[in-house]
């Protein structure tokens, strides 16, 4: 009976001992594997960091100073060719005339205000702004340069004396509907029977004085003239030439482009939809005797042949 009950306290006892080993070797295995689990959390946690960060740098959309900038002329076609040049998937345009060079209250903001104006882009993408207020300003071209001596310039000119009657046109509506008077043209651009050179809308039509000084500032290669009267009849051909200028890859097709026969002029369709410019573009213009027309197409001929040598090109002009 003795040895009996001493068997029995051994077995505990072999039992107590095996037991506190196991108890141990858990305790040990419970504290080493948190810290694994934090590490493989921490590295996990890490990687998705920087997969998703260099995933949103690349697709981070901000907003850049411009590339290109459409500087005039005014009244050539420039919100047309700002909204063909729309078209291409990797172009973005201010919506506004930004009026940043050439007006000093925009211009003593400075470059952050700018920024602030243009559109959102991903990386790669092309930000456009047209003003073509910028062409005729003497101290536009200046600070263009410092703003980025790369950036490209395009120029859409048309027919200088078509220009300057739509130029007087717009000016006399927006006089009308404000309810105050305004001379008629001929009134404006002849002084005893002979074109008055002061007048405001003959100088900005007087391309080649404006050219002269931004070619003072950036070189001709960087300058693209655009065919305005081109871009109303068949706009195509000149959006491929101002891809190539733009170095962008051919995107815009034929197919972007329909007649409207009510308008008269050419519509955008991308993507399924159109869009027609707004119903000031293709107005009538205001009346010139065929007199008074005769004499400015005169006046123009010198200048219009100082245009084409600058540029190295001729248009079929007046």
């Amino acid at each position: 009976m003795l040895w009996t009950l001493l068997l029995a306290l051994l077995v505990i006892l072999l039992l107590q001992t095996q037991l506190c080993v196991c108890l141990r070797g858990l305790r040990a295995g419970a504290s080493s594997s948190p810290s694994y689990s934090s590490s493989l959390s921490s590295s996990s946690s890490s990687s998705s960091s920087s997969s998703s960060s260099s995933s949103s740098s690349s697709n981070a959309t901000e907003q850049r100073l411009p590339g290109a900038i459409i500087i005039g002329v005014r009244k050539g076609g420039t919100r047309a060719l700002l909204e063909m040049l729309n078209l291409h998937p990797d172009v973005e345009v201010a919506k506004a005339e930004v009026h940043y060079f050439n007006v000093e209250d925009h211009y003593r903001r400075g470059l952050a205000w700018y920024r602030a104006q243009m559109p959102f882009t991903l990386p790669g993408q092309l930000t456009v702004e047209k003003t073509p207020g910028y062409f005729a300003a003497p101290q536009v071209p200046a600070r263009v340069w410092d703003m980025n001596p790369a950036v490209r310039l395009l120029l859409i000119v048309r027919d200088p004396a078509e220009r300057l009657v739509s130029d007087y046109t717009q000016v006399l509506l927006n006089r009308l509907t404000r309810h105050k008077p305004y001379q008629p043209l001929e009134d404006l651009l002849l002084h005893k029977g002979h074109i008055d050179p002061g007048y405001k809308a003959l100088q900005r039509s007087l391309y080649h004085q404006h050219l002269a000084r931004w070619l003072e500032v950036f070189p001709r290669e960087q300058i693209h003239v655009v065919d305005g009267d081109a871009l109303i009849q068949d706009p195509f051909p000149e959006l491929r030439k101002a891809e190539r200028f733009l170095e962008l890859p051919p995107r815009i097709s034929p197919n972007n482009f329909y007649y409207n026969t009510t308008k008269g002029f050419y519509c955008l369709l991308s993507a399924g939809h159109d869009k027609c410019l707004d119903e000031s573009k293709g107005r009538p213009h205001a009346p010139l005797s065929a007199q008074a027309f005769r004499k400015l197409c005169h006046y123009f001929r010198k200048p219009n042949k100082m245009f084409f040598d600058m540029v190295g090109r001729s248009f079929s002009w007046c």
